[in-house]
């Protein structure tokens, strides 16, 4: 069974940055595409990058293109997410999860699982 573990949130300014962790154990994530996602309170939890793992490809969602960049560090069973000139409407808890499935739509919440605890990132203004 697959493990992941997110850290790395806090607090921060707006403009700021921060960098997220999410380190797999059990089992290696090398051969599967992995994403973050985000829950902000009072809202659904949504997409926000994926990598996939045979070309390293990325895919964001609108709100954060430009500002965020997903990597990953195969040997380390590791994806990074690097948030920068962060807004008060990024403040949530940010989960990574593994794609088990490969469908239509990168960002469908439910082709991934082995979702960890979180990381909570506040933003303030």
């Amino acid at each position: 069974q697959v493990q992941m573990v997110e850290s790395g949130g806090g607090l921060v300014q707006a403009g700021g940055s921060l960098r997220l962790s999410c380190t797999a154990s059990g089992r290696t994530v090398s051969s599967a595409d992995m994403g973050w996602f985000r829950q902000a309170p009072g809202k659904e939890r949504e997409f926000v990058a994926t990598i996939t793992w045979s070309r390293g490809r990325t895919y964001y969602a609108n709100s954060v293109k430009g500002r965020f960049t997903i990597s990953r560090d195969n040997p380390k069973n590791t994806v990074y997410l690097q948030l920068n000139s962060l807004k008060p409407e990024d403040t949530a808890v940010y989960y990574c999860a593994r794609r088990r499935r490969i469908g239509p739509d990168i960002a469908t919440m439910v082709d991934y699982d082995c979702w960890g605890q979180g990381t909570q990132v506040t933003v303030s203004s």
